[in-house]
């Protein structure tokens, strides 16, 4: 394994879940030889924090480090997501019940990635496909069987679930990163994610003034635009709901 015309890769999200799949890989020593993060640009800190714990644990353990990869524009600038909220005067997409932005910004750019590495190439040159682990646990079953016909008829990808097949549920995973010796990964979204808890507002607008700011901005620039959505909360704003106090104290 590992040779030319085999590529094992894994598409790490900075969370639990990912973060117990590559123990787990490690622990029933199954090689990956390629591990993408897609940057959105908007990570909370604690996620890009633990890339780097993470590639030390990886390097320790002779597994390849984290390749960081992220939405670019046809000229090959970066576009973050934040930036193309403020250009188009939108919110994230998942604020009017849609899962482009992750389709844009999560899953495209790996795709164009390996697009053009020369290792992926060459498996589909050699009629093969390119191994991807996903870090579904075994709590969600109901995931994988909605994209099994589609994995299914990947000409690309064969997609594993290596979680689901070790029976860990999400405490499993949490254990597992616990007896690697690491910390918890804490939530990966954006800060501005429109499925953020009541709580995790909060904790943003006390901990992370600069980032709520600038989700509040995102709101504001959006707002001339709303429809359907009051703001971030969807059908609410995060300004009016958690920044009314923030905002009067000049932090917008």
């Amino acid at each position: 394994m590992g040779g030319e015309t085999h590529i094992n890769m894994v598409s790490y999200g900075g969370g639990v879940n990912s973060t117990a799949l590559l123990v787990g890989l490690h622990q029933h020593r199954i090689p990956v030889d390629l591990i993408l993060f897609a940057d959105t640009g908007a990570e909370h800190p604690h996620t890009y924090a633990y890339l780097d714990i993470m590639d030390r644990w990886l390097k320790d353990h002779g597994m390849p480090p984290i390749t960081r990869v992220y939405k670019t524009t046809r000229d090959g600038k970066r576009l973050t997501l934040e930036q193309e909220c403020l250009q188009s005067g939108t919110l994230p997409s998942m604020a009017y019940g849609f899962k482009r932005c992750s389709l844009k910004h999560k899953i495209g750019p790996q795709e164009k990635f390996c697009n053009h590495y020369p290792p992926c190439q060459k498996v589909w040159a050699a009629g093969k496909r390119v191994v991807k682990f996903i870090g579904y646990d075994a709590g969600e079953g109901y995931r994988s069987d909605k994209v099994l016909l589609g994995d299914l008829a990947d000409p690309k990808y064969s997609k594993w679930y290596p979680l689901m097949e070790w029976g860990w549920d999400r405490a499993a995973c949490q254990q597992a990163i616990e007896d690697a010796g690491l910390l918890q990964p804490g939530k990966s979204s954006c800060f501005f994610c429109p499925s953020m808890r009541a709580e995790e507002i909060i904790h943003l607008r006390d901990h992370h003034t600069d980032l709520f700011r600038r989700a509040i901005a995102l709101e504001d620039n959006a707002r001339p635009n709303l429809k359907t959505v009051q703001g971030l909360g969807r059908n609410y704003s995060w300004k009016e709901r958690f920044g009314k106090e923030f905002c009067e104290h000049g932090n917008c």
